[in-house]
């Protein structure tokens, strides 16, 4: 009450007078007359006024909302979650499938046994540049195929100076990194990803790669699958799989899923509550080889699959033949007319659950790279 009437008090000492709307002839409007320094003797009067609560000013410094401008808090990396709060049951026959896929992979090369980011640190020889190589191998793989991220590893190697290192990757300029990592998908934001990473790496871990699940993916460009396989390759830790697109392929269409998983996190969190920990190591190298070479994403070669034979693939296409006859007229004075019959194979369309998880997949890498995978939350347990 206090401050109104020091409102009407000075307001009682102003005059002022009266015009026409330019605009609207209906509308009259008041200007200050007289002194001009009135109004804001006002403003501050009223803005000195402690009584009143309209826009107070905050004294207290411990306040949260008062931050200084230009400077934002550090973002805290999200944990990643370890295990579901109900386990997954484990498939029927998983360990009869598990077991001949094995074998099968026992019997093929892929390119992943010899292009694979594991390859990446052999070319190197001291052990922080071995697991530096791994890290940036897995970080240029997402959604380029491992020919083309072995070579394109190689030229980088070359780029920066002969050795793929910290110092050296933080010294190169990122035209020069670009140039040599343009055949990869997403190749200029990957060049982004490895300069900003590695800084991280040279400022915040001794310029070494982290030996937890959570640091690694607090790196820009660097999601859980790549997580979980650096730790194994680089540290020779066994914390988790590594769940990519070959993986939840495949998975999905051996029906380990009781509802088919949206994501490469949704795979991985049910392989791991029921898959034995000692094979959370292999199974990504043995799937993706599986996966380049007979279970391919599209037109898989079912006809080559063990699983197909054993009846153990709910997914499995059966090949039929049948036959047709086609006409052939002999280009002879005669015109005789042949009769052929004609054997073709029919197949059928590739399963339905590819062409729909392929199109998610294609988002879901995407949001590993910038750390941002939806999870369900509802069921999971954080360890």
């Amino acid at each position: 009450m206090a401050s109104t009437s020091r409102i009407t008090r000075t307001t009682r000492s102003m005059s002022f007078k009266a015009r026409p709307s330019a605009f609207n002839a209906n509308v009259t409007l008041y200007e200050l007359a007289g002194k001009p320094s009135a109004l804001p003797d006002l403003k501050r009067e009223l803005e000195t006024d402690e009584s009143t609560p309209r826009k107070r000013q905050r004294t207290d410094a411990s306040s949260p909302k008062k931050v200084a401008k230009g400077k934002k808090s550090p973002k805290k990396p999200k944990p990643i979650p370890q295990a579901l709060s109900i386990p997954h049951p484990a498939p029927e026959k998983w360990r009869e499938v598990y077991d001949t896929i094995k074998d099968m992979r026992s019997r093929m090369t892929a390119p992943v046994d010899k292009m694979g980011c594991d390859q990446a640190q052999h070319k190197e020889s001291d052990p922080k540049n071995r697991r530096f190589a791994t890290l940036v191998s897995l970080m240029l793989s997402s959604q380029t195929k491992d020919e083309v991220t072995d070579a394109a590893v190689t030229k980088l190697r070359a780029a920066v100076g002969g050795t793929l290192s910290v110092e050296a990757v933080i010294a190169a300029d990122e035209s020069v990194m670009s140039e040599a990592i343009n055949k990869v998908g997403f190749w200029r934001r990957k060049t982004g990803y490895i300069k900003r990473a590695t800084q991280m790496l040279h400022d915040d871990f001794d310029s070494d790669v982290p030996k937890t699940v959570d640091e690694l993916c607090s790196l820009p460009g660097v999601g859980p699958k790549m997580a979980f396989l650096a730790l194994q390759v680089a540290w020779d830790l066994n914390h988790g799989i590594g769940v990519d697109v070959h993986v939840h392929r495949i998975t999905n269409r051996l029906g380990w899923h009781q509802k088919p998983t949206k994501n490469p996190e949704e795979t991985r969190l049910n392989l791991q509550s029921w898959l034995p920990t000692e094979f959370h190591r292999e199974i990504n190298h043995m799937l993706v080889g599986f996966g380049q070479v007979i279970c391919l994403p599209v037109g898989p070669r079912c006809d080559m699959c063990d699983l197909s034979t054993k009846g153990l693939c709910p997914s499995a296409q059966k090949a039929v033949k049948r036959s047709k006859r086609k006409v052939v007229v002999l280009d002879s004075p005669a015109k005789v007319k042949v009769e052929l019959e004609v054997e073709e194979d029919i197949k059928y369309p590739n399963p339905p659950f590819d062409q729909e998880s392929m199109r998610q997949l294609e988002n879901t890498t995407k949001k590993e790279e910038d750390g941002d995978i939806s999870i369900p939350t509802p069921k999971l347990e954080e360890t």
